[in-house]
């Protein structure tokens, strides 16, 4: 768990628990203390189920599942899943673009609990399906809740996850087949990863890159992100249910030797 997390667990502690003695304040310090105040929060899961008919991009095949073996004839059931990495809610770590840089075994721990930021852009997606978020927005948020902290995790609200399970609805493509959807912008990804110093962002599309961009096979943001070293995960789901500032985020995934990508489980935990 980096600085930054113990500081932001600890400060939710305090406010929680008001004026404390010198031997409560210890108490509340100690892992057990910080488990007992997290295990009172709310717990909200920004993670899509995801199947064989899961909304993907466009150069991947579906998802098969195939039991192998069944109760009723063998005592137990296994299944086997086959599927791309880049599947549902997934993460994308640097070697996904860039080769010799971080695969998905090589993330530690430390980079998977963050505070969260969202940035709510969802009632300008509504207005404008090609919306890419800009630095005014960022500002906004800072105007409310103070600088970016470093170390966040920062998502991308657009209320595309509405969309889920629909892959026609998530690409939203015009009568001559163009996709329309919101994006990121570089001169805010620029201030979130060199200046602000993220551990990572997500979005709830399929794309970091806006429709208009992918349309021409354009995916030099997400190229951008994870050039650095750093990660990020696509297609969130529920994002409406978090606040914009004072949650924390555990992101995890399985572990496969070299992996390029895998599906992933997000959690918010809310003030």
């Amino acid at each position: 768990m980096n600085k930054i997390c113990i500081a932001a667990i600890g400060a939710l502690a305090a406010l929680v628990a008001g004026p404390v003695t010198a031997a409560e304040s210890s108490k509340a310090t100690s892992l057990n203390g910080v488990y007992a105040t997290l295990a009172s929060k709310t717990f909200v899961d920004l993670t899509h189920t995801f199947g064989p008919s899961t909304p993907h991009w466009k150069g991947f095949g579906e998802e098969t599942v195939t039991t192998l073996y069944s109760i009723p004839k063998d005592g137990f059931k296994v299944q086997q899943f086959t599927h791309v990495g880049q599947w549902g809610t997934h993460i994308d770590p640097p070697a996904h673009f860039h080769d010799g840089l971080r695969t998905v075994d090589q993330i530690p721990p430390s980079q998977m609990l963050m505070p969260l930021v969202v940035l709510d852009v969802h009632e300008k997606v509504a207005k404008n399906p090609d919306y890419t978020i800009a630095l005014d927005d960022v500002r906004a948020w800072e105007k409310k809740h103070g600088r970016i902290p470093k170390n966040a995790f920062v998502a991308m609200r657009t209320d595309w996850s509405k969309r889920w399970p629909n892959d026609v609805a998530m690409q939203n493509r015009d009568a001559a087949g163009h996709a329309h959807y919101p994006g990121w912008s570089k001169d805010v990804l620029k201030l979130l990863y060199e200046e602000r110093q993220i551990t990572a962002s997500g979005h709830e599309t399929t794309d970091t890159d806006p429709g208009a961009a992918t349309d021409k096979d354009d995916y030099s943001l997400e190229s951008y992100i994870l050039s650095l070293n750093h990660y990020q995960i696509e297609m969130l789901a529920d994002l409406d249910r978090v606040p914009e500032a004072g949650a924390l985020v555990m992101v995890t995934w399985p572990k496969p030797d070299g992996g390029t990508g895998f599906p992933a489980r997000v959690i918010a935990i809310l003030p």
